[in-house]
């Protein structure tokens, strides 16, 4: 089919475009633009919701490729009464298209920041800064603050202004498994940005629902999937292809880095299918300045040119990075974090069963200087030893592995001598229980001194590398602290990585919901990264420490973080012996312990010490040098030195500018224009708000004129119940809204019964409180009351019922304190992907004067809340006539400013395309991606003529009085 002219411009010629809030004709019938978006092969993508009788609030997707898709005319445009009291319907109307436009890529500015559910700290918004600053091409940015300091809310932040903009209507949300509700929920309850919780047997669950061979990712448009289920590229590779996001977000990125991996793969595949990319880890980089070139390389192929030399000021606009300690964090977090104390030692002395297997771990696995080990692996003995160090139940199962896998040789002369001194070790360990362990007789005098047990609300995490340690512990813990029967089952949870998603997530749920009898959680390091444990619970016990300051470091910061509201208190139990030439705890964990704290002191993260920025990689390092005789100091300053060494000989070391005292600064304060003052690191602040219209003074009295307007009879139709104290308003949602929420998280909406009444609130304390009592509750984690954003579905549905209100092609007449007739025009320039560049509001007089300042324009007029609506009949049909003039003055204004408006767009797209010419371009891929990134920024640019439409007119009343002439 023929696509119909989209009267992009009065004589109706031009680029199709499709702005939110006009309204187009498709299948005889009027629709409102939601969105709309560029594709590949079918022209444009329109989102609309029905305005015509028959199609009244039903959502559609036309493509101008399939489909007749007509923009209204604005020549052709009817003026119509007002007749409702104080021109409400007028204001009301005016005031959604404000709502429903959006914000144009030149304005820079955050205009969502503060009507959020959460505190007003400048250093979280300064991510989303960064990525509307222009340094970037497109929305793209890594945020690696360090573990606590709230990663989320700064992803939440970027989101909400991506989508104000009209760049955010497609989101993609990739987690680990253990934290989607978590990364769900807080999207939601702070930012009212839905997502909808897929995972291999929803998207499953979708594919029986949907016809077949439909892309199961097109059946919502925001949605958060585990990396687990989206890395296997062989089963949703096909349907990742074929669709576009709008946004992004792959958190604990670092795990992307391995190429060749399928979590690689996966992020090769999203990463140039999206327009904002946002990757989110407090350990990013892994020692290798390659490896870390590729992960950059994904936001931004072309920001660095030699992937084994470059420079932080190369990538400082697509990476940001603070610590708890960096000046701004600290300044703003005064008296909202309670500083940690160190990680206490408590030692343990073993007890005869224990010092009899140090012994034969001396002697035969671990002998001194002059001897050898019983096994031929060289790292296997530590293996042993660190089983031990974490219970008898790990040692057991390590021994018993390993007999197997020796079992299963086929030369067993080699493997005679081990399997014998495996069998010595068995039968030393097979009988011992609890009472043979110094580390559980001193974990359980710890837990009782804190609290913990029957009658308490003490909680506390308590660490395990081993999953056999924690399962052991989960059998004997419980009653050893006075818990019996069913409370000592309820009293407990385990979690590790050989649970399901469902189960990760539900023991998270339960540790942090104060009115589940749950006070224990042992957990091994799958929830050391990512989980926010800190909710009910300050105290943290590592029953083993792991040979890695990283892991410490982000074991500790479960309750070490953002929102703690107690200070966190950290104890690890340190096994002691009196064997000559045992390696105890006191070897390695009590020294990395001391290690990791003077670290977080001094530098505010403990990634830096090794200069190997994995847990991994500093574990076996830390083992081979213990193999060598090194200390654990010598160990950890010798890499330390290595890497000093690798940067002097011409390595760039990003630890100078990121990774080590990160943020030198002077601290940030506030400045008057409400933005904050321009701190060194990760880019240029920038200053204030945006500048976003508005007619009503706030979004709740917006909300509550709509309200009266499209609902006169609300206490009936709706059965609406407000509470003029609190500010909670109670409903029935109707049919449509209903139909809206399947957008919401599922759980929410089923737990919450959301289907038969709606509580939502613009009091941001009582959404608060609402929050915190879901967090002790033992029912559900979802608040039963929603803020009111202005991303909120029920905001977004009122603004739509305010819109589809008036007829095809109308706009309405207001009698105001004008000399003249004054047409109100919207103008919007776009890019070649259909997004604005420029947006103008003006008023045009029938002589043709332009003012583009309609707000301001209307309050001089009187056009506000307490005006009166004198009822007048004008002359229509003239007014009518007046309209083309007025359309080509606004034409007329808008091309004679383009050039200024334009510039601040311009000139970061000229620049990017400046750095493009001075990359080389050795292959032919790099040479490709030169030319499709160069075509990127060329389609960023201002093209076509403008869209214009008629919004209202304004009319002098005759019977006013008139300042009389001299």
């Amino acid at each position: 089919m023929t696509v119909q002219q989209t009267g992009t411009a009065p004589d109706g010629h031009g680029e199709d475009q499709f702005p939110a809030g006009a309204q187009v004709l498709v299948r005889d019938e009027v629709w409102l633009v939601r969105n709309s978006s560029r594709t590949e092969h079918d022209g444009t993508k329109v989102d609309v919701v029905g305005v015509s009788e028959f199609v009244r609030d039903q959502e559609a997707v036309f493509f101008t490729g399939l489909d007749d898709v007509e923009l209204i005319d604005p020549r052709r445009t009817r003026l119509v009464r007002d007749e409702s009291s104080n021109f409400r319907r007028s204001r009301l109307f005016l005031e959604a298209v404000l709502r429903k436009t959006a914000l144009p890529q030149s304005e820079r500015r955050l205009a969502l920041a503060d009507s959020f559910l959460l505190d007003p700290l400048p250093y979280q918004r300064r991510p989303a800064e960064l990525a509307l600053s222009g340094r970037n091409l497109r929305p793209r940015l890594l945020i690696a603050d360090v573990v606590g300091l709230g990663k989320t809310l700064e992803i939440g932040l970027t989101l909400a202004e991506l989508i104000r903009r009209g760049r955010g209507e497609r989101i993609l949300v990739v987690t680990p498994q253990h934290v989607l509700e978590q990364f769900q929920h807080e999207l939601w309850t702070r930012f009212s940005i839905p997502l909808v919780r897929l995972d291999s047997v929803g998207i499953e669950r979708i594919q029986r629902e949907i016809p077949a061979g439909r892309n199961p990712f097109t059946y919502f448009k925001r949605v958060i999937v585990s990396i687990d289920t989206l890395k296997n590229t062989d089963q949703y590779k096909h349907h990742l292809e074929r669709i576009t996001w709008d946004a992004v977000v792959i958190d604990e990125s670092h795990n992307l880095i391995n190429r060749g991996s399928l979590r690689n793969q996966l992020a090769r595949v999203l990463a140039p299918r999206t327009d904002a990319l946002i990757l989110a880890s407090a350990t990013p980089h892994n020692g290798d300045a390659k490896s870390f070139a590729e992960l950059i390389g994904l936001l931004d192929p072309a920001a660095i040119r030699d992937a084994e030399h470059y420079r932080a000021e190369d990538i400082e606009h697509l990476f940001i990075r603070r610590t708890k300690i960096s000046h701004e964090v600290r300044e703003q977090m005064k008296g909202q974090w309670k500083d940690r104390g160190p990680s206490k030692s408590l030692r343990c002395a073993a007890t005869p069963a224990e010092e009899k297997i140090f012994e034969e771990l001396a002697a035969v696995w671990l002998p001194g200087d002059h001897g050898t080990s019983v096994s031929g692996v060289p790292l296997f003995p530590y293996t042993l030893l660190k089983s031990f160090l974490s219970s008898h139940a790990a040692l057991k199962a390590t021994v018993d592995a390993r007999v197997r896998t020796l079992e299963k040789k086929n030369d067993p002369t080699a493997t005679r001598a081990e399997l014998a001194a495996l069998r010595t070790l068995r039968e030393l360990v097979e009988p011992m229980t609890e009472a043979d362990s110094a580390k559980f007789a001193k974990l359980v005098e710890r837990l009782k001194q804190i609290g913990v047990g029957p009658g308490s609300d003490t909680r506390v995490v308590v660490f395990s590398e081993r999953v056999q340690t924690l399962e052991w512990l989960r059998t004997v813990l419980p009653a050893a602290l006075g818990f019996r029967g069913r409370a000592a089952e309820q009293s407990t949870r385990v979690m590790h990585g050989g649970l399901s998603d469902e189960q990760q997530m539900q023991c998270v749920e339960d540790f942090g919901l104060a009115d589940t009898p749950v006070r224990i959680l042992l957990t091994g390091d799958v929830a050391s990264e990512g989980v926010n444990l800190h909710r009910q619970c300050h105290q943290l016990v590592h029953y083993d420490v792991p040979w890695s300051l990283i892991r410490i470091e982000q074991r500790n910061g479960r309750i070490d973080r953002y929102g703690q509201s107690e200070p966190p208190e950290f104890r690890a139990l340190i096994l002691t012996s009196q064997v000559e030439g045992a390696k105890d705890d006191t070897l390695v964990a009590e020294r990395l312990l001391e290690r990791e704290a003077e670290a977080h002191n001094k530098l505010g993260t403990a990634e830096a010490v090794t200069g190997l920025y994995r847990a991994e990689a500093e574990e076996k390092s830390l083992i081979q040098d213990l193999l060598r005789g090194r200390t654990v100091d010598e160990s950890l300053d010798a890499r330390r030195a290595e890497a000093d060494s690798d940067a002097n000989a011409g390595m760039d070391d990003f630890l100078a500018d990121f990774f080590g005292s990160v943020d030198a600064g002077p601290a940030v304060e506030d400045d008057a224009a409400g933005g904050s003052a321009p701190v060194p690191v990760g880019g240029a602040r920038i200053q204030g708000h945006a500048v976003v219209p508005r007619l009503f003074t706030s979004t709740a009295e917006f909300v509550d004129e709509a309200l009266r307007e499209v609902f006169p009879d609300a206490a009936t139709s709706l059965d609406l119940d407000r509470d003029p104290e609190s500010g909670l308003l109670s409903f029935r949602p109707p049919s449509d809204l209903v139909h809206r929420l399947k957008a919401l998280p599922l759980d929410y909406v089923r737990e919450q019964r959301l289907r038969e009444r709606l509580l939502v609130t613009f009091n941001r304390r009582l959404a608060e409180q609402s929050l915190q009592r879901a967090r002790e509750s033992s029912s559900s984690s979802w608040p039963e009351i929603s803020l009111l954003t202005e991303l909120h579905p029920v905001v977004e549905w009122l603004t739509d019922k305010v819109l589809v209100r008036l007829g095809r092609q109308e706009a309405l007449i207001v009698t105001a304190d004008v000399p003249e007739p004054t047409y109100l025009i919207q103008g919007v320039y776009s890019n070649a992907l259909g997004r604005p560049t420029v947006v103008k509001w003006m008023g045009v007089t029938r002589g043709g004067t332009v003012e583009d300042d309609m707000v301001g324009l209307l309050r001089r007029s009187g056009v506000g809340p307490t005006m009166a609506n004198p009822q007048r009949d004008p002359d229509r049909k003239t007014l009518e006539s007046g309209i083309p003039d007025a359309l080509a003055a606004a034409e007329g204004f808008l091309d004679r400013h383009r050039d200024a408006w334009d510039e601040p767009l311009r000139g970061p797209i000229e620049d990017y395309k400046r750095r493009l010419g001075a990359w080389e371009q050795p292959t032919l891929t790099d040479e490709r991606t030169k030319q499709s990134l160069a075509t990127l920024a060329d389609s960023l640019l201002t093209t076509g003529r403008p869209l214009l439409r008629v919004l209202a007119v304004l009319v002098p009343d005759p019977d006013a009085p008139r300042p009389v002439t001299p």
